[in-house]
């Protein structure tokens, strides 16, 4: 990441544990961040779902979502694309919520992999073990595991939960579920492998297919940004104030996205960025300061790894501006104020 100079903010750092700024600062920050990156033109659009290389290059919006439900953006937050494995952080939360803490752990595992999120060396030399949700392994073991009598159960259990993050309904993008069921062989592949150890149950042509539907919902940075701040509110939808998933599913979930929510990058996220994050190859990440705010941007340059360039960009400008970073601390002066 340092070749993208992340790490260069012209801003004070406050500790993580004190408050965002003011609204007026917040946009005024957001404006800067936008500018930050926009000028970025490298990454390629993911090509390999022909349907997602008719994106946009230049499309660019971010959207900060606050605990109190409050909203800034700027550029195309309004934008929509299909959300990709930014559905596994959510499918995993509801999931966490259905069967706790243990059986998850046990089923699906927590630790990074240290390969490509589409490994299948992955699966072998750990004896068949996803190892974490957020790769296609550990997704496809968890959509598996969402319950049901039916696929069309179980389909709805999921749509119906992403809604609830987003705060109003979601679609299927049926052109992009289109255009990724004539191309997901890998993930045949992996769900077949897995399945020979016993880790998908039933038939792994179904469990591939509900996936591609919750990896086809259609998004925009908005809506990331609202997901994103359910987690960060400990469940609570701040826009509608539902309750999503308890306290104790967020904090599972935030520890796992700190993993691995970037794949092989993750360490390098933390180091620069130091938050909980989860991109999609149809160009949205999402990132969440737990008890603040949450941030979902919208750019379709990726990096080799298949991470947003200009959200990552963005992301980290805010992560030290607005003082998000979760490893961050400072000593207090005699007042109370960090210096």
């Amino acid at each position: 990441m340092r070749e993208r100079e992340l790490d260069v903010v012209d801003v004070t750092q406050e500790a993580s544990t004190g408050d965002v700024p003011s609204d007026a600062q917040i946009d005024e920050l957001l404006q800067q961040a936008y500018l930050r990156c926009a000028a970025n033109v490298g990454g390629e659009i993911a090509n390999y779902i022909p349907a997602l290389a008719q994106a946009d290059p230049d499309a660019l919006g971010v959207c900060i979502a606050d605990v109190d439900g409050g909203l800034h953006e700027i550029g195309d937050t309004r934008t929509a694309f299909s959300i990709q494995s930014i559905s596994k952080a959510f499918v995993f939360a509801l999931l966490a919520d259905e069967v706790g803490h243990d059986e998850v752990f046990d089923l699906v595992g927590v630790n990074n992999t240290g390969l490509s999120f589409s490994s299948v060396v992955a699966i072998e030399i750990n004896d068949g073990h996803p190892m974490n949700p957020m790769v296609n392994a550990g997704a496809l073991a968890t959509t598996a595991l969402i319950p049901g009598d039916t696929f069309e159960d179980r389909w709805e259990k999921i749509r119906a939960g992403l809604s609830q993050f987003a705060g109003h309904e979601l679609i299927v993008d049926e052109v992009v579920y289109t255009s990724e069921s004539l191309n997901n062989h890998r993930n045949r592949a992996i769900a077949q492998l897995l399945q020979s150890y016993d880790r998908i149950k039933g038939d792994p042509a179904e469990v591939v297919d509900l996936y591609t539907r919750q990896c086809s919902v259609r998004v925009d940075a908005r809506d990331l940004a609202v997901m994103g701040a359910t987690l960060a509110y400990g469940g609570v939808n701040p826009l509608t104030g539902q309750r999503v998933v308890s306290p104790e599913t967020c904090r599972d979930t935030l520890a796992v996205l700190t993993a691995s929510g970037l794949y092989e990058n993750s360490g390098e996220w933390l180091f620069e960025i130091g938050l909980p994050g989860k991109s999609g190859v149809a160009g949205g990440l999402v990132t969440v300061a737990p008890g603040k705010v949450a941030i979902g941007t919208y750019a379709p340059r990726l990096d080799k790894a298949g991470n947003s360039i200009r959200g990552q960009i963005a992301t980290a400008y805010l992560s030290r501006a607005l003082g998000l970073n979760i490893f961050a601390s400072g000593s207090r002066s005699a007042g109370g104020v960090p210096v």
